[in-house]
């Protein structure tokens, strides 16, 4: 979906398969390292609250999730050393 005919990679897939493709960028160009892509563009912010816990305004959307990851990476390198 990012192959291009004039660039090493292009930034927009077919069919607005926006989420994937934006992985396949980023991927591009992490090489071995390992990366993560979060697609909060509709979470991250609301402007009309649906449900009772939210608020107009920024989400935090993927904050809970990359804490949770962290933090638990953090313990399996602890018990590793």
């Amino acid at each position: 979906m990012v192959k291009s005919k004039i660039a090493d990679v292009k930034n927009m897939g077919e069919h607005y398969c926006g989420t994937i493709s934006a992985g396949l960028f980023i991927k591009a160009f992490a090489e071995d390292l390992p990366w993560i892509h979060l697609d909060i563009a509709g979470t991250a912010w609301v402007d009309k609250p649906v449900f009772e816990h939210q608020a107009v305004g920024a989400t935090g959307a993927g904050v809970a999730t990359l804490y949770d990851m962290l933090r638990g990476a953090g313990r399996r390198h602890e018990k590793s050393d």
